[in-house]
């Protein structure tokens, strides 16, 4: 599996520019499901029949936080905005891939004063992103205005612990990919959304359910891993302490009923969880509360450090016993 998170981590795919992704996940799932289709706002939908005459749908976004060119400057340096929740001190020296053209991230300052004041205060108005080029218009041929840009770094595997940029949430469609393959003769009958646009508003999420009669629908994203120094004191998340069940976000509360059947599924299954409560954020199960009459939503949580970071860490004990809890609520009574 991890070969899969490789290769699913390293594309491509910023909100609205899902396509390389979506191909992807295409490609391994197409002769393990029952249906597959890709709706008109781009999400990828696929189905395996079950005999229950239950509907279970599994959300997995493919965007990943991104920017977008808004302007180039003398010399050919790029000014850009965000593409989700970006984090602008973490842009700082972070390489980012244009469609294929690296760039670097630097920081304007005229004096010492000025440049030790902008370190302070980082901000989107004050960096700049340099591709190599020395003219507007050698720039421009790279990457014009509209252009979206995304983190360069790559994948690595430290044996239990994995870094990579775009986890948020490729880990998500890495489990459902590999849930997809292992599933056999299910009793629900499972929809597995692969959705768009997520970062910039839960777009993909509002729709891709629509057409569908859905039970309960379960976002399986990431969640802040709360176990590093001074981490925020109030939340408890913890990397290899398996997949968290969301109880709120800010966001979404989520159904109760829904929690309790995850929780005793988990248990029935002896799979590892924890509880959480995100005081911050939000995921796609606050768009399917809002689908057509109201679908009871709840969200599996992988704890992830460093979200929306080049560098997001995740403990790969923690996606395996995902895996195993999906598979679990396939076949678990409602």
């Amino acid at each position: 599996m991890k070969e899969l998170i490789k290769n699913i981590t390293e594309l491509y795919g910023p909100s609205g520019r899902e396509h390389e992704v979506r191909e992807f996940i295409k490609k391994e799932i197409e002769d393990y499901v029952d249906e597959i289709k890709i709706d008109k706002l781009g999400n990828l939908i696929a189905i395996k029949k079950g005999h229950s005459g239950k509907t279970i749908l599994f959300d997995a976004h493919m965007d990943e936080i991104g920017v977008v060119v808004t302007h180039i400057i003398d010399g050919g340096f790029l000014k850009i905005e965000q593409v989700g929740g970006q984090f602008p001190l973490n842009l700082v020296g972070a390489r980012l891939n244009f469609k294929g053209r690296i760039g670097v991230v630097g920081i304007e300052g005229e004096t010492d004063k000025e440049l030790r004041e902008n370190y302070k205060n980082v901000s989107l108005d004050n960096i700049y992103v340099d591709i190599g080029v020395s003219s507007k218009e050698e720039a421009e041929k790279y990457a014009p205005i509209g252009t979206f840009g995304v983190f360069a770094d790559g994948f690595v595997d430290y044996g239990e612990y994995c870094l990579s940029k775009a986890l948020d949430d490729r880990i998500g469609c890495a489990s459902l990919i590999e849930t997809i393959k292992q599933m056999k003769d299910n009793k629900h009958t499972v929809i597995f959304a692969f959705t768009v646009q997520e970062e910039v508003g839960l777009v993909g999420a509002f729709v891709s359910a629509y057409d569908y009669n859905v039970d309960r629908a379960i976002a399986i994203d990431v969640t802040d891993s709360l176990d590093t120094p001074k981490a925020l004191k109030r939340m408890s998340m913890k990397l290899g302490y398996g997949p968290c069940i969301k109880i709120k976000d800010l966001a979404s509360v989520s159904d109760r009923e829904v929690v309790d059947w995850i929780k005793d599924t988990a248990v029935n299954n002896n799979i590892k969880y924890q509880l959480e409560v995100l005081t911050l954020g939000g995921t796609n199960a606050a768009g399917y509360q809002r689908t057509k009459s109201g679908i009871p939503s709840c969200t599996i949580s992988i704890p992830t450090r460093y979200i929306h970071s080049p560098h997001e860490m995740i403990c790969y004990s923690d996606v395996v016993d995902t895996v195993e809890l999906i598979l679990a609520l396939s076949e678990a009574d409602f």
